[in-house]
């Protein structure tokens, strides 16, 4: 499954493609305020890029529970100078993680290859434009209410049919508004309007969205199901993390967003190496 960006094409062969966060925020809830500087969020993204990451996903706004929103001037006084400086060191493709078509629009003009959209293209009328007119790749997840409301006591029906049904609706909007299959990914969204045992059920059968017929992102990485499963809210969850992600890459699932990339790239190496010897 290959995912067609801005000027490039990101091939997804036998390996999942890894992104790597990088948090240009002071209060996202593993690393806010570690890269507000943007010479270390820098020297980080290419760390990860030499960890493995073949995506590097720049976001400026939290979108944690309760997350306090963040207008679009200071967003892109956040993100931009991050973009400029990466796109200058690596060819490593940039997402923009931003539900702003002011934003997005900034950042792609500054060299970002995708849009990243926690709310499926939703939350700004002028995003599906800007997706569109711009040809970059474009990744819609689902999120049941906003950040403030979403862990209000999430309610479905059947998890991962009612995500299913509702990404197939988005990815069948993003063709009518004219933006190609070839440039769609879709995101299930963990941690976003879903309890514990919601997250846990999507993971066991996140192989169900490959049947949408494009590239599937799932972005699970230290969020409170793993504690949850671990019997310790406060615990370090890269090792449960870590889990996860070796249950993704065995799914088939082509792009993997993760905090931290180079255990996660030598667990999944030796994990295929082993399945295909």
């Amino acid at each position: 499954m290959n995912w067609q960006l801005r000027t490039t094409t990101l091939r997804i062969e036998s390996m999942p493609a890894l992104m790597g966060i990088v948090n240009v925020t002071p209060d996202s809830f593993s690393d806010g305020g570690k890269w507000n500087d943007p010479a270390r969020a820098t020297d980080h993204a290419l760390q990860l890029v030499a960890d493995g990451a073949r995506i590097l996903d720049i976001g400026g706004e939290s979108t944690r529970p309760y997350s306090e929103p963040v207008g679009a001037e200071e967003e892109i006084r956040r993100v931009i100078p991050v973009i400029k400086r990466i796109v200058s060191q690596t060819t490593t493709p940039v997402s923009i993680d931003t539900s702003k078509a002011a934003v997005a629009r900034a950042a792609l003009d500054a060299g970002a290859q995708i849009i990243n959209d926690v709310t499926g293209l939703t939350g700004d009328s002028e995003m599906l434009h800007v997706a569109r007119d711009s040809g970059a790749g474009v990744c819609a997840m689902h999120m049941q209410g906003t950040p403030q409301t979403m862990q209000d006591n999430p309610h479905y029906e059947n998890v991962v049919e009612d995500i299913y049904q509702y990404l197939e609706q988005r990815q069948r909007l993003l063709l009518d508004a004219g933006i190609e299959l070839g440039k769609i990914c879709l995101d299930p969204g963990i941690g976003f309007g879903k309890s514990h045992l919601h997250n846990i059920e999507l993971v066991a059968n996140c192989g169900r969205f490959l049947d949408l017929g494009c590239p599937i992102l799932v972005g699970h990485s230290r969020k409170g199901f793993i504690g949850h499963l671990l019997g310790d809210k406060t615990v370090d969850r890269d090792a449960g993390t870590l889990a996860v992600t070796l249950l993704l890459a065995q799914q088939g699932i082509p792009v993997i967003r993760l905090h931290e990339i180079a255990r996660s790239y030598q667990a999944i190496k030796v994990d295929h190496e082993i399945r295909n010897f």
